[in-house]
């Protein structure tokens, strides 16, 4: 039996369509980002999940007393340093979520993706988000929430200028790494230095362009929020700019992670299966184990309520 396309004498496309192979992406996650300051900071493994910050005690220091002797003076000076009798501790935090995925779905559905590691991709990705966030904005160990009042400043002009980086690398004078800002900060900021004629030099880091000042590299991150709203396309708005140091020899700021974990992935995350229901679903609890401090008041400053629209004076 003879069978003809009455209509154009062509096999439609619809037709040809269910022959086709099709070519497709593993699923593509919008809230995912680089997360800078988890890359940047230097991390330090815990064995027991707490954290000792020794200081010396505030006042007269050994330096004060050996700088206060006449030079004419041979007696040999004699002191001692004293600690904080009560030095903080930072007991790590857990980020932890459960995925579930019904075997009947991973048995039959697994190619060319295998649906548990999408899963579990996609769950790390957004526990990985939220910690970046949480060292930033925790009420207990987020860096915001632990500058010293004497390291905050406000923005001479409302939105950021290079008279208040410079301000900045004041406070964090001591070798400091980076700094740390809002995309739209960092867009305002490149607007006020070319209209002042100082365009911000550019450098490659890790295959990616950043700008600079007095060669600090810029890195954004959209978890220094803008009105304490997450939201990048925002033309308005208030936000922060950090500057950093990092590292433990240099007193700095530093991330700490738990070491050793059963199942562990990455630095402070751990995957373990728990098994499967009668109803055939899989569970898998994913933790993660962190939390950040300062260890010297000038290891870090931050610039306050900076404004990211465009506003000028002439």
């Amino acid at each position: 039996m003879e069978y003809i396309n009455t209509k154009n004498d062509a096999l439609s496309a619809d037709t040809a369509y269910n022959l086709a192979d099709v070519a497709k992406t593993a699923p593509q996650y919008d809230a995912i980002s680089p997360r800078w300051l988890t890359r940047l900071l230097e991390w330090k493994s815990l064995d027991t999940g707490i954290f000792r910050l020794n200081k010396v005690r505030q006042g007269e220091t050994l330096l004060d007393v050996l700088c206060s002797q006449d030079e004419d003076d041979n007696k040999i000076p004699e002191s001692f340093i004293d600690y904080e009798p009560n030095p903080r501790e930072y007991i790590l935090n857990s980020i932890s979520t459960i995925i579930k995925i019904d075997t009947r779905v991973s048995d039959l559905y697994s190619k060319p993706y295998d649906q548990i590691k999408e899963q579990l991709r996609l769950g790390i990705e957004s526990m990985k988000e939220r910690q970046e966030s949480s060292l930033i904005n925790h009420k207990k160990y987020g860096l915001i929430n632990n500058i010293a009042p004497s390291q905050r400043i406000q923005t001479l002009k409302g939105y950021p200028t290079p008279d208040d980086m410079d301000e900045l690398i004041a406070k964090v004078w001591k070798e400091p790494s980076f700094f740390l800002a809002h995309p739209t900060a960092i867009a305002a900021f490149s607007r006020e230095c070319t209209r002042r004629g100082v365009p911000p030099v550019t450098v490659n880091l890790y295959n990616s362009h950043f700008i600079t000042w007095r060669g600090i590299p810029i890195f954004p991150t959209d978890k220094l929020l803008v009105d304490g709203l997450r939201k990048p396309e925002m033309k308005s708005g208030k936000t922060n700019i950090l500057l950093i140091r990092t590292g433990e020899q240099k007193q700095g700021v530093i991330g700490l992670h738990q070491g050793g974990l059963p199942g562990e992935e990455s630095r402070g995350l751990s995957v373990r299966f728990m098994g499967i229901d009668n109803l055939g679903i899989g569970t898998y609890l994913l933790k993660i184990y962190c939390s950040a401090a300062v260890l010297t008041d000038d290891a870090i400053a931050v610039l306050e309520d900076v404004e990211i629209g465009n506003y000028y004076e002439y």
